[in-house]
């Protein structure tokens, strides 16, 4: 397997020999995951992992539609979808629409591949596959609703516990008044919509994909999205959920470990994204097997060896900051070593 050394080493020699060549290195096993598995790839990467807390649009929104509908277009559904996911989660309405797509697209037939991190709403686009294939190194995360940065369900047991503690100490009334004050009006409500929208949707789309076969799916569903939303058991939104309490919990996992070609492509493919968002100022990439991407451009990295005329001269289709015109070209060909 080209490992993250040698992804590197590859992309700088194709550099010298004046190639673009962290386009050309990515797309290249892009395609040979696509020849291994027979399937159609889709890779959905975010590059928040190498870039300030706060970039804009590096979660998952609305713009993702548009860069969705570029990478299926052409493709032969009927192979179904391995979708490749690395990102730190983002919009529920905009994930509930995506699924909603892709699920018309390839008629359900969608594996979720998750080398990294698939958090928050990743977690949610995961759990409307039929399988997720997670290695010893991947995580899910918990599926509680976040609003304004702060977790839904913790705020609603703060407000409880506000109210418990002045029932005890009304002699507390200040102080509580003084924490309870910072909440906007039907903000209490907005925390329970929330909670009941996330739970329900991910707990209807278990039944109707993963487990649509399974009499127990109703059952087993629940367990499953009552775990991944229950802020008591994770602690906290940033929890990281490995291989291993995801079979417990009861998904459908695949250990990417039990098909070597698949995670020795599957990685490669990582490195190659990974080292992307490292060389070049791109902060979000949609791309598919054929070389269709669309990129999302932010602030040019602190580090890296590559301009932004030479990491994405010809290929992708590049959506600049401040509603720059989008520009679409033909993938290069791949060049085999």
């Amino acid at each position: 397997m080209p490992g993250w050394g040698n992804v590197l080493a590859e992309i700088g020699n194709r550099q010298r020999e004046g190639h673009n060549a962290i386009d050309l290195v990515r797309r290249k096993y892009l395609k040979r995951l696509h020849a291994h598995t027979g399937r159609n790839v889709i890779a959905y990467y975010s590059g928040w992992l190498s870039r300030p807390g706060g970039t804009p649009n590096i979660q998952v929104g609305d713009d993702d539609m548009n860069a969705f509908m570029s990478a299926v277009h052409q493709l032969k559904r009927e192979k179904g979808l391995d979708l490749i996911l690395h990102t730190p989660g983002g919009d529920i309405a905009a994930t509930e629409a995506l699924v909603k797509y892709l699920w018309t697209m390839f008629d359900k037939d969608i594996r979720v591949i998750v080398p990294q991190l698939a958090m928050s709403a990743g977690t949610m686009i995961a759990c409307a596959s039929r399988q997720i294939v997670l290695g010893k190194q991947s995580s899910l995360g918990p599926i509680d609703p976040q609003i304004f940065g702060m977790p839904a369900q913790a705020i609603l047991e703060e407000f409880q516990t506000a109210v418990n503690n002045i029932k005890i100490d009304p002699a507390s009334t200040p102080l509580w008044q003084q924490i309870v004050s910072r909440y906007p009006p039907t903000f209490l409500v907005e925390c329970i919509q929330a909670i009941k929208w996330s739970k329900t949707m991910v707990h209807g789309w278990l039944c109707e994909n993963m487990f649509g076969g399974d009499p127990t799916r109703v059952a087993h569903a629940h367990t499953i999205v009552e775990f991944l939303s229950d802020h008591k058991s994770t602690a906290t939104h940033s929890r990281h959920l490995p291989l291993s309490k995801c079979q417990e919990i009861g998904l459908n996992v695949m250990q990417l470990e039990s098909d070597k070609k698949l995670q020795d492509l599957v990685l490669t493919v990582h490195h190659a994204f990974m080292h992307t968002f490292s060389m070049s100022p791109a902060i979000k990439i949609t791309e598919n097997h054929n070389g269709v991407a669309t990129v999302l451009m932010g602030a040019v990295p602190p580090f890296g060896n590559t301009t932004p005329n030479q990491a994405f001269s010809e290929g992708p289709i590049c959506i600049q900051p401040h509603h720059f015109p989008i520009i679409e070209t033909p993938p290069p060909p791949e060049q085999e070593e």
